[in-house]
């Protein structure tokens, strides 16, 4: 084991306890390990199911969660003893279950699944104070005019004469002066200091603070989601409705009941980027800001908000899936925002689907779940197919605003000029859109100038020296370079090829975004354009920065990937243009198709959602292609029930289950061994089929070589037991990795 939490700090460590144990307790580490191991709790300390002490690990002390009773299976003499408690409320027993559940399903040690809940160690000590100033006693009018303080002394006295408590940047900053002028008014007495401490998030949100009126079909759906919260059982709804049908107004009065009822909540989304549209709607209906959880924050950000939800202070947190796993105290109602959205899967590390794992969570605690979008996915539609879950539906888009009509752009025909990639027929939309003084999107789903770069003379593709991918020519002001988007690699655009030594011969093939505002900004020069993709914004205050001036109409023509399909609000973004609408149909991957899909059906949802009419048009090679037909025609549901039964007559999720198998390793022949050597003594039961070894699509990643393998068993068949026995009967040389993924979503 190498370290465990190397960013955080815990202060200093417990004294350890020399005395002989009064008990023997099962502790919990967050470490990779399959159980819980036992620890001798001291003479005197109180120790009960789920608190957080600190036990001696391997030469380390590290927190820990007490899971339950010792198996007494250490002999006394060699058994470790607990350090210390922590000062925190416990882990409540239905998280541990859940733990524990998580832990099986998804294949994974119990430990590395408990590191998810407690990922922020540094919460368990209580927060330490700041300093702060406020109005000393017996400070006078006549004490002040007798100091004869200088102007900037006397703006601080005059900033604090309210008698309130606030930091020296605070003062300094509204006082126009600097932080030593604060401190020389504490030392002279004018000022006292007095301990603060950062309030925790979302701690009194109002449930009746800016209640908005519903449509009649909206009040249907948020009275029925009352009533389940009321009834205080299990249930599981798909809140299905049109883009722009005010689904978000909907679970907000759900939210509201949880609240009146003493509830937390979790509201999780698929990416950052849907926070910042979602904060100030929130902070509009409640009165505060959520608790924020996602990997964009400060470490003392993390530990504020891990602190708050695990002390059931924090009321309503917004995150990214990873919280799930926060140890709440009171949960009572879990949204899932575009539910069907793939960036729910965790793909590295505990591989869980963070959907799938909160249905569970809210089974085991034993209240609603919401799952929300406009376009569901197969397996979620499935189960209200099989009543499982309850179908509640938003016909129509809100305020009378209408769906955006969707043309079908032929490239075959409506060819775009030599060297562009926008047809005739959408730059003159594009035109009539910015005379008319509205707003239009072009989507392309592809980051930097071009995918591939290419020499004329003898055909060699700069490719990435690590992984198998080719490298993405991006331009900035310093000049063209090539990276890797998946493991960053980066080198300048060389002047010669690297193969045949050709001088000048290497050319940018395909478009991406900044190809896209190269060729609109020579065909619309008056226009203000503006690039908006993961990697045009260094921060999500820049990123909410960006959207306001899209808000505010400072910007004509947005071009985007998919940060800005879904999720956002723009009154007067009229016009969206999908410049490669076949982007995703190939490769043969399970999902494909669904996914192109309910892409392109959410960005086509920005268009129109406000008074003025849309208008989408989608290029593609493929207009008679079913996904290309359903969008036209708005058939949804008939495009689901076509994908479902090509499921069903392939014997595949959700009417089957997959386990993927995946063994890495840097040496390409010691990896494809061990791959063999598990397709030798693979699983023969019956209604069980194994497949592979093959190299992986994406063959080598990070210098690492990829093998996969992948199982497809009935829905009755235990598939966890069933890997695990098989990955365990073979030895596995320390430098290859043999990674289990249950019900995979991606197969490179």
């Amino acid at each position: 084991m190498d370290s465990l939490f190397q960013d955080e700090e815990l202060g200093p460590a417990p004294k350890k306890d020399s005395r002989p144990p009064s008990e023997v307790r099962s502790v919990l580490v967050p470490y990779p390990v399959d159980k819980a191991y036992d620890y001798g709790v001291p003479e005197g300390m109180d120790v009960q199911d789920g608190d957080y002490v600190c036990v001696p690990l391997g030469g380390r002390e590290v927190p820990a969660v007490v899971w339950g009773q010792g198996a007494g299976d250490v002999k006394p003499e060699k058994l470790k003893y607990i350090i210390d408690r922590y000062d925190a409320a416990p882990m409540r027993k239905v998280h541990r279950d859940f733990i524990s559940w998580a832990a099986r399903y998804c294949a994974a040690p119990i430990g590395s699944v408990l590191k998810m809940a407690l990922s922020v160690p540094a919460g368990l000590e209580p927060p330490a104070p700041a300093r702060g100033f406020q109005l000393a006693d017996g400070v006078s009018d006549a004490r002040l005019e007798k100091a004869k303080l200088s102007v900037q002394r006397r703006a601080v006295m005059d900033v604090m004469a309210d008698g309130q408590i606030r930091r020296a940047s605070e003062i300094a900053e509204v006082a126009g002066c600097s932080a030593s002028v604060v401190k020389g008014l504490s030392d002279k007495g004018f000022l006292k200091q007095v301990d603060i401490f950062n309030p925790v998030p979302c701690k009194t949100p109002n449930y009746k603070h800016g209640a908005v009126d519903l449509s009649e079909d909206q009040q249907d759906v948020a009275e029925r989601l009352c009533e389940q919260i009321g009834d205080g059982g299990y249930y599981c709804n798909l809140l299905d409705g049109v883009t722009g049908a005010g689904k978000t107004e909907v679970y907000f009065e759900a939210i509201a009941k949880a609240l009146e009822q003493g509830k937390q909540i979790l509201l999780l989304l698929p990416e950052i980027a849907l926070s910042n549209a979602f904060l100030q709607r929130f902070n509009d209906r409640f009165g505060c800001y959520p608790a924020l959880w996602h990997s964009g924050l400060t470490a003392a950000q993390r530990r504020l908000t891990w602190r708050g939800v695990a002390q059931g202070t924090s009321r309503v947190v917004v995150g990214a899936r990873s919280a799930l796993f926060l140890p709440y105290q009171k949960l009572g109602l879990i949204i899932v925002d575009e539910e069907h959205d793939p960036a729910y899967k965790q793909e590295d590390g505990v591989r869980y689907h963070a959907r799938d794992m909160a249905v569970v969570r809210a089974h085991l605690g034993q209240f609603p779940i919401v799952l929300v979008s406009a376009t569901p996915s197969l397996e979620t539609m499935q189960n209200v197919w099989d009543g499982k879950y309850e179908h509640l539906i938003l016909p129509a888009r809100f305020g009378g605003a209408q769906m955006p009509e969707i043309d079908l752009v032929d490239l075959r025909e409506d060819k775009p000029d030599s060297g562009n990639f926008i047809a005739p027929s959408l730059k003159k939309a594009m035109m009539d859109t910015l005379q008319r003084g509205e707003q239009a999107l072009m989507f392309l789903n592809r980051r930097g100038y071009a995918p591939l770069t290419l020499c004329r003379s003898c055909g060699h593709r700069m490719e990435c020296p690590r992984c198998t991918a080719w490298l993405v020519e991006h331009k900035t002001a310093r000049g063209a370079h090539l990276q890797c988007h998946h493991c960053g690699f980066g080198v300048s655009v060389p002047k010669q090829c690297p193969s045949c030594s050709d001088e000048g011969s290497l050319v940018p093939c395909g478009p991406g975004v900044e190809r896209i505002e190269e060729e609109v900004r020579q065909s619309f020069p008056d226009a203000r354009v503006m690039v908006l993709a993961s990697d045009t914004t260094d921060s999500q205050d820049e990123l909410r920065t960006l959207l306001e001036r899209i808000r505010r109409k400072e910007v004509d023509i947005i071009i985007g990937t998919q940060i800005v399909a879904k999720g956002h609000h723009f009154p007067d973004l009229t016009l969206v243009g999908v410049i490669d609408a076949d982007l995703g149909l190939q490769g043969g991957e399970l999902r494909a198709s669904e996914r192109v899909y309910q892409l392109l059906h959410q960005v086509a949802g920005r268009a129109g959602r406000a008074e003025k009419p849309g208008h989408v048009y989608l290029q593609t090679y493929m207009p008679q292609h079913r996904i290309m037909q359903a969008l036209a025609a708005a058939g949804r549901d008939a495009f689901l029930q076509a994908e479902a039964a090509e499921r069903e007559a392939a014997h595949m999720p959700p009417f089957a289950r997959l386990a993927g198998i995946i063994v890495t390793g840097r040496d390409e022949a010691q990896a494809l061994g061990v791959a063999k050597a598990l397709a030798r003594v693979a699983p023969q039961e019956a209604n069980v089929q194994t497949f592979g070894p093959a190299p992986a699509p994406m063959a080598r990643l990070r210098g690492r070589y990829r093998f996969r393998l992948l199982v497809r068993a009935e829905k009755t068949i235990n598939l966890q037991k069933t890997v695990l026995d098989w990955v365990n009967s073979i030895k596995v040389p320390s430098t290859v990795r043999v990674i289990i993924d249950i019900d995979p979503q991606s197969f490179m």
